[in-house]
């Protein structure tokens, strides 16, 4: 009975989840409901009505009624699911909000200045849309400060804002001072975020074994779609490629699980408003391997319809594939490396910037006379950047430009953020060695997390290749079992026997088994190597390595075990 009670609590809960999401929408929950999810009914009743009249296979049937109940679940469940994101990209986004809030308040700008200057931050997402409520409940209704925070803390989906506008509220009430309030705020928000941060790798890890145990399943399930016609007279071909189809379905739906609760925090810096050398570089460089690429799968078909000076079967099917996916290996290799000179420029950054604002501070001098004294010393990667900076300063070029071309060298997500930040700061009035302490505590924070995030990618990478080994034995093994099978029944004519019932080896096409075999192969190194990308927060094109890795190893598997089952057939 009380298990029964704790059910009927949590779909009551649910429940009550939605339809709170329901009141926060902006489309409005009626408008929704009428525009949305209605039509999506009417649409699930003309179906079963068009199943009913026309009576299509029963398959087809079931599959067709699945999808509108499908599509009615969805769209009932989205402002449930929208709320959520909504709070993800809050929660993640916080802590550089709140530096930069921090850094703003140090300045001479008012409160409602610092706000504005906020709302402006489009990268700030759904902090950047609350920001600007407040400011709109300011001017528009001429409300003070913190009435517009008491209001807007009651309708924010993340509790960690909602709990900060409250106490916000309520400070700037009780006349204290911004600054100290949000200096203090600092530490409690670190620690929050570190929490955050790294239960969002837990559940990475769990996500990560529940990936495990599914994948290794259904690869059973494929090795078993593959012998077992064999001995039920079933079109194999079809039934492995169903097996194929819910294979894929699996991978997308991990690398989308894996994509919103992996912590958004990327490696990479590229503006969208100018073309960097490196961004350059990388795009002509995967342009160049695509076009390869396309090119040696254009001749392996040529070699499969024979239009090739060597036969098809002449090499192991598996290195066709291999070998076609190779040339994404140039930029993988090419993107690694700019994307370790890319982390090695982080971590010496916070020494920069806190060298930066105490020499600026005690010298009282401009920045650019200080980096001429800062670009002596060996800030390791960051030199040349620095330099670079130091020249276009002394140029008399506008800082606001020649900070903007130093974060587009460095490429660096963080270091452009931080950057601006102290830019920012030194531009309205603030003190540089309190930015520069600031900036540079916060930083280090979030390297020190990254160095979480690199060991848990690095758990998942040989989770990922292991199981793509083990995989790709099971399946090629079940394959050369079937191949195997189907000449002994040649070789010793099993019909002849009285076992012509019991063994159905003529419906096998080795070939076209072999081929779906590699399209898993395939499938798997593209997701798993997207996952990777995910995980590690680098750039997108940084899959590519992982991808053609994968499928050499795959694809070498399949090579060593039908070369070594053969060997044993030979030594027996």
């Amino acid at each position: 009975m009380s298990a029964e009670n704790e059910k009927g609590t949590g779909i009551s809960g649910s429940v009550e989840e939605i339809v709170s999401a329901y009141r926060e929408m902006e489309m409005g929950a009626r408008r929704y409901l009428g525009f949305v999810v209605l039509p999506l009914f009417f649409f699930f009743l003309l179906i079963v009505g068009a199943v009913i009249f026309i009576q299509p296979a029963a398959i087809i049937s079931a599959l067709l009624s699945l999808l509108g109940i499908f599509a009615i679940i969805v769209a009932v469940v989205y402002p449930k699911v929208s709320l959520e994101s909504r709070k993800t990209e809050i929660n993640e986004k916080f802590h550089i909000y709140l530096t930069h809030m921090t850094v703003l308040s140090t300045t001479n700008i008012d409160r409602v200045e610092v706000f504005r200057e906020l709302s402006k931050e489009e990268e700030y997402g759904e902090i950047a849309k609350e920001t600007r409520r407040i400011i709109e409940i300011v001017e528009t209704w001429n409300q003070s400060l913190d009435d517009a925070c008491k209001r807007r803390s009651k309708k924010v989906p993340s509790d960690m804002m909602s709990d900060f506008l409250d106490r916000l509220a309520y400070t700037m009430r009780a006349g204290r001072e911004l600054n100290s309030f949000l200096v203090r705020e600092q530490e409690n928000m670190l620690d929050e975020y570190v929490t955050m941060y790294n239960g969002e790798l837990d559940n990475l890890d769990v996500l990560k074994d529940l990936y495990l145990s599914m994948v290794l399943s259904t690869s059973f399930g494929m090795v078993f779609a593959v012998i077992l016609p064999i001995l039920t007279d079933t079109d194999p071909t079809i039934v492995v490629a169903v097996v194929v189809v819910i294979f894929g379905f699996i991978q997308m739906g991990f690398l989308y699980a894996i994509s919103v609760t992996v912590p958004h925090d990327p490696v990479w810096y590229i503006p969208d408003e100018t073309k960097t050398d490196a961004s350059k570089t990388i795009r002509r460089t995967v342009a160049v391997a695509v076009v390869v690429s396309f090119g040696l799968a254009a001749g392996v078909v040529g070699v499969y319809f024979g239009v090739a000076p060597f036969a098809f079967g002449q090499y192991p099917m598996p290195m066709y594939l291999a070998v076609a996916v190779s040339p994404f290996l140039i930029p993988g290799i090419l993107i690694r490396r700019l994307e370790k000179g890319v982390t090695k420029r982080d971590e010496v950054f916070p020494e920069f910037v806190r060298g930066l604002g105490s020499v600026e501070s005690a010298k009282q001098t401009t920045t650019t006379d200080v980096l001429k004294d800062l670009r002596k010393k060996d800030f390791g990667n960051l030199t040349p950047e620095i330099n670079n900076l130091y020249k276009r300063l002394n140029m008399r070029i506008e800082p606001s430009g020649a900070w903007k071309r130093f974060t587009y060298e460095c490429g660096s997500y963080l270091i452009q953020k931080f950057s601006s930040m102290y830019l920012v700061g030194r531009e309205m009035g603030g003190d540089p060695r309190h930015l520069g302490e600031l900036i540079s505590e916060n930083f280090s924070v979030a390297l020190n997390l990254r160095e979480n995030r690199k060991r848990m990618t690095v758990t998942i990478i040989g989770v990922l290749y292991g199981m793509t080994a083990a995989m790709s034995f099971a399946l090629f093994l079940g394959v050369e079992i079937v191949r195997i099978l189907t000449e002994v029944s040649s070789d010793f004519e099993l019909s002849e026997m009285g076992f012509g019932q019991l063994l159905y080896p003529g419906i096998y096409n080795l070939q076209q088994i072999g081929m779906l075999i590699l399209v898993v192969v395939l499938l798997n190194a593209i997701f798993s190597s997207l996952m990777i990308r995910s995980i590690d927060g680098g750039h997108k094109a940084n899959a590519s390595l992982h991808f053609v890795a994968l499928t050499w190893l795959g694809c070498g598997i399949g090579i060593g075990t039908a070369r070594a089952v053969d060997g044993l057939i030979t030594v027996g």
